[in-house]
């Protein structure tokens, strides 16, 4: 079948309104567009140097979590919260508690893209995995009461404040199951020689469509793709996010969703789609690149002028790498010091820029790693 020649769907009636029933995806693609073929050639090799340039940054484990962490903001931040990165690093008890269920938003989608990734080593992508996902990312907070780690049981629809008047309402929630049985042997159909980005794209327009959950479609369809991407062996670590560019421009995501369901224009899709990775790809060997610089600069400069703090200052770099906020009493525990050293040294840091007060307060201080979170400001 031919992506130009594609059937998004059909309506069928419910009670009072009319529900859109996608096309089955798993067969085989090929396509006439040749700037479709340009734009995989180009996104697959960034994706490549990607990899490959994250397999020579010595403890890349090191870098990781922050990317998690920024998604996750980013993510959740399309679905309306408020949290930034500096607040997304913070223990709970040091958010302000009108912010603290946007926290609590983030951090479940940390975890679950987490425990996702560690799932990958047993588990293939499917949709026990993604009810899986579904159940930690809705675990608390504000989606605890709709069903989380279930497809839904009743009609959900996306935009407008009820049925009546909608802006698209996905398949009746008889059909999920057997939508999202399709959609999964797509992604793991042998027999057919479809691109893995290509597959991807498609499938992650195709959930968006059949949206299976009552809550959290949009982050568990935006995570599926980095899932994906990890499962296949095209990333070798979980480095690659589409969040920002959806979020970078929310309604031309929206607008090429509602063109493939109205015009069955996959292939706008799939080529906008594809810029996304590519662009993407670039940013973050971009933002490695910054980080692996920071990190040989910071180590040359405590090696040149912390004198006999320069073990200690190296430490809790390292952990801050990790974590990205410390307090004087964690310092001392992770550099082995006394308070009053801990706080000697964290006030060398903070005098050479390493670290940031963000309390303002003369007890109970936080600093955080800012040039590390500066890095990510971009991605």
């Amino acid at each position: 079948m031919e992506l130009e020649k594609f059937e998004a769907g059909h309506f069928e009636r419910g009670p009072s309104y009319k529900y859109f029933v996608p096309g089955r995806i798993n067969q085989e693609w090929t396509w006439q567009s040749a700037s479709i073929n340009t734009l995989l050639e180009r996104a697959a090799v960034k994706l490549g140097e990607l990899n490959s340039y994250a397999r020579l940054v010595p403890n890349i484990d090191l870098f990781i979590q922050l990317h998690v962490t920024k998604e996750a903001v980013v993510s959740s931040r399309i679905e309306g919260t408020q949290t930034n990165l500096d607040e997304a690093i913070l223990p709970k008890e040091e958010v302000q508690p009108e912010r603290r269920d946007d926290w609590q938003e983030v951090h479940n989608y940390s975890r679950a893209m987490n425990e996702a990734i560690a799932e990958l080593k047993t588990l293939p992508i499917s949709s026990r995995l993604l009810r899986q996902t579904h159940l930690t990312l809705l675990s608390s907070g504000r989606g605890e009461h709709k069903q989380p780690g279930e497809f839904r049981r009743s009609q959900n629809w996306i935009g407008g404040n009820s049925l009546a008047d909608a802006a698209f309402i996905p398949p009746h929630d008889k059909l999920v199951q057997e939508l999202m049985g399709d959609l999964e042997n797509f992604l793991h159909n042998d027999d057919i020689n479809v691109p893995a980005l290509i597959r991807i794209g498609m499938a992650h327009y195709q959930f968006e469509t059949i949206h299976p959950f009552l809550d959290g479609n949009g982050r568990i369809g935006r995570l599926l793709i980095t899932l994906y991407l990890v499962s296949e062996g095209i990333l070798d670590q979980p480095l690659l996010y589409l969040s920002a560019y959806f979020e970078r421009n929310k309604n031309l995501y929206y607008d090429n969703l509602t063109l493939v369901r109205q015009k069955s224009d996959l292939v706008q899709w799939l080529k906008y789609f594809l810029v996304g990775i590519e662009q993407t790809a670039t940013q973050a060997v971009q933002t490695l690149s910054t980080i692996l610089a920071l990190k040989v600069s910071m180590e040359r400069d405590i090696h040149a002028t912390f004198g006999k703090r320069a073990p200690a200052a190296l430490r809790l770099l390292q952990a801050l790498f990790a974590r990205p906020a410390t307090t004087v009493e964690q310092a001392a525990t992770t550099c082995d010091l006394s308070y009053k050293a801990a706080n000697q040294l964290v006030a060398l840091m903070h005098e050479h820029g390493y670290l940031k007060e963000i309390t303002g307060q003369s007890r109970n201080r936080i600093f955080v790693f800012e040039p590390y979170l500066k890095a990510f400001d971009n991605v």
